[in-house]
């Protein structure tokens, strides 16, 4: 990794509760997604699809096999790449990824982004255990690396994954082509830039243990512990910084355990004391997610976006459900330049490309007025608030009633919300 990446503050965070933890029978999901600060995360719905046998698919970087059949999606996704931050699909799947730095050297030449592995393993995987299945087979056959932001300097790193279900969560921890996976079923956990999984590994690489052994980073005898046998023993400050944010984030699960519902992520996920809601000179919070997942399999699930940054003052949550005609969100998805886009030409990232979205712009234009604590600032801000409660309130009715919805009002909610955003902000 180049030297002046090794000071870049990066963070992200991902929270998942399950009961006993959680007021009802649900598992909540969320993460914020903390990336340069002027990238542009776009919303974007793929439904699912069939492929022809053999075929290919080209991810931000690299080419891999197909599969037959994929899955609908809908991800929060940085607009210069194929994969996204998080997301989920058609079967209740969620998942999103960590950046992490390990004693596994990073490997800046080409192969699959953690993000790509996030898109890839919710289009595969109909559960939790699935899409993990997924994510490792790919990770050990074409492996990691290659520039993880739209950038001429290198910036590359190893992930770690929250991936979630109606029924588990699965943390998946990597470092380079190797794994440790540990099994969630109850209670709250959250993952920041760091390796967490110690000695409880439900499923590892088959090789894991001599790799460690081979590199002399455990001898063997002791009781295999993976976050002290891959983590480095040097740490750079960006990952000493997780640690007091992870730890923050516990606290935060913890006050609330028990009574954890979806408006208690994203009050975590607005938490900027705690740096969960981050805002620094070069990254900060450029989207996020929260999802209920109901355990009752006739209830739907419903995930909540943002499509732009900072969701402690200026941003707010809107709803998507999975429907069979889901309505097309312009609003949201940036521009695209296909061949054109020099993220795709050789030598990368020689010039920018505007890739801000209406919803984005019009965000820009609203900000200062937001964050001068002025009267109109004041109102607009309220506002906003207003509508995401208008907006949860109706979920938790439609969920409270058992779940029973126009199909055709739902096609047309995320847009809606969107859409009267965009209003209010002109």
């Amino acid at each position: 990794m180049a030297e002046s990446a090794l000071c870049v503050p990066s963070s992200c965070d991902c929270f998942v509760a399950l009961p006993p933890a959680t007021e009802r029978k649900e598992v909540i999901f969320g993460k914020n997604s903390d990336r340069p600060r002027e990238e542009v995360q776009e919303v974007v719905y793929f439904p699912a699809a069939e492929h022809a046998k053999g075929s290919k698919v080209e991810c931000t970087y690299i080419e891999i096999n197909q599969v037959e059949k994929t899955h609908a999606v809908i991800l929060s996704r940085p607009a210069w790449l194929w994969g996204a931050e998080m997301g989920a699909n058609e079967h209740s799947v969620c998942i999103g990824n960590e950046a992490v730095w390990t004693k596994e050297p990073t490997n800046e030449n080409e192969a699959l982004l953690g993000m790509d592995l996030v898109r890839l393993g919710l289009e595969r995987g109909s559960t939790a255990k699935e899409a993990l299945d997924v994510i490792t087979s790919l990770v050990e056959h074409y492996g990691q690396g290659g520039n993880c932001k739209e950038s001429v300097e290198a910036f590359s790193y190893y992930n770690t994954f929250l991936i979630v279900d109606r029924r588990e969560a699965w943390v998946l921890e990597t470092s380079g082509r190797y794994w440790a996976a540990q099994q969630i079923t109850e209670g709250a956990k959250n993952i920041s830039n760091q390796l967490t999984i110690t000695t409880k590994i439900n499923v590892e690489h088959p090789d894991l243990r001599n790799y460690a052994q081979s590199q002399g980073w455990w001898n063997g005898e002791e009781e295999f512990n993976f976050s002290q046998v891959f983590s480095l023993n040097n740490p750079p400050v960006r990952m000493e910084a997780a640690k007091a944010r992870y730890a923050e984030g516990q606290k935060l699960l913890q006050k609330q355990e028990g009574s954890i519902g979806v408006e208690t992520i994203m009050d975590i996920l607005r938490d900027k004391e705690s740096g969960i809601c981050m805002d620094s000179e070069a990254f900060c919070t450029t989207g996020s997610m929260v999802s209920i997942l109901p355990q009752e399999d006739d209830l739907p699930c419903v995930h909540f976006f943002t499509a732009t940054p900072d969701p402690s003052s200026r941003s707010v949550f809107k709803p998507f459900i999975f429907i069979d005609d889901v309505t097309p969100v312009p609003m949201v998805i940036s521009p695209y330049y296909g061949h054109d886009d020099p993220v795709r030409k050789q030598p990368r990232f020689q010039s920018k490309q505007d890739r801000r979205h209406e919803l984005y712009k019009v965000h820009q234009c609203a900000e200062a007025a937001m964050e001068s604590g002025q009267e109109q600032g004041v109102k607009l801000c309220q506002t906003m608030k207003n509508l995401e409660m208008q907006a949860l309130q109706a979920i938790k009715n439609m969920l409270s009633s058992g779940g029973s919805f126009d199909p055709e009002e739902m096609a047309d909610l995320f847009f809606d919300c969107v859409d009267t955003e965009i209003k209010f902000y002109k």
